[in-house]
């Protein structure tokens, strides 16, 4: 299976597609931060030279989207709404009306109301990890994930994060257990 993964410099979701033997490539306007298959670049540019693709998984910006920030939206209003038309073309464009199967991944945020409610909410803590953070998943011809590891502890790590320079790249960081379970129910 090929699989892009849009908007992830982490590396995580395309490794774990890697490791599960599939052909898998990143794309983002960040370098990678592990070696490996990666575009960097606006996936909007993305050449048809790189060939098809059976699964695209979507990590769209949420800084201008997400709820978490709600109290500064009326101050970002172009910027939300060039964030929102990105997510319709991740959703709709050009390329995802080539690729089958689709999900596009953000935390709670305005896209829920202003484009439609995602298929299924998930939480770390179900995909082992200890934690809270409800991450929403809009699905195109896949099925809602299961999850595979429910543990105790539901920290809110990344909300508690102290200010930092790289703190908006900590917080974006897809967990493990949910990229190695999308590897696994979706490859």
């Amino acid at each position: 299976m090929r699989v892009l993964v849009a908007c992830e410099y982490s590396g995580r979701v395309r490794d774990a597609f890697l490791r599960a033997g599939h052909d898998a490539m990143s794309c983002d306007l960040l370098p990678t931060d592990v070696p490996g298959p990666h575009y960097q670049g606006d996936i909007r540019n993305l050449s048809f030279g790189y060939g098809e693709w059976d699964l695209m998984i979507a990590h769209p910006p949420c800084t201008h989207l997400a709820v978490s920030g709600a109290r500064w939206f009326k101050d970002k209003l172009d910027e939300q709404t060039e964030a929102l038309e990105f997510v319709r073309w991740l959703m709709t464009g050009w390329l995802s009306a080539r690729i089958p199967k689709i999900a596009i991944e953000n935390p709670i945020s305005i896209i829920s109301t202003r484009i439609r409610k995602p298929d299924q909410i998930i939480q770390p803590w179900q995909y082992g990890h200890g934690e809270t953070k409800a991450t929403c998943l809009w699905l195109k011809n896949l099925p809602k994930l299961t999850p595979t590891n429910i543990v105790e502890g539901r920290e809110a790590r990344v909300h508690k994060m102290p200010p930092s320079p790289d703190r908006w790249k900590e917080r974006s960081r897809t967990y493990q257990g949910i990229a190695d379970a999308m590897a696994a129910q979706w490859g």
